[in-house]
């Protein structure tokens, strides 16, 4: 089994492990796509663990903050 951490992938394994993994998914909604993708953008920049990007995509809607933010990475937001 591949490890995903970011220890051990480069930043275009990283890439390809999230363009395969939402190749997967249908996006059935308008627009929804983009948001989805940006939300890894600081796993492939190596800033963030998947998991941790994924606790930060899950918190917004534990914490009642309206859905995924357009625009940002999995940080915008999480300093509170």
């Amino acid at each position: 089994m591949q490890s995903y951490l970011i220890k051990d992938t480069t930043r275009e394994e990283r890439e390809a492990i999230v363009a395969e993994a939402l190749g997967h998914i249908e996006a059935t909604c308008d627009g929804c796509m983009p948001g989805i993708a940006e939300m890894y953008q600081a796993y492939i920049d190596g800033e963030m663990e998947l998991r941790e990007c994924n606790a930060a995509f899950n918190a917004r809607y534990v914490s009642g903050r309206q859905g995924p933010e357009r625009g940002g990475s999995c940080l915008q937001g999480m300093s509170s």
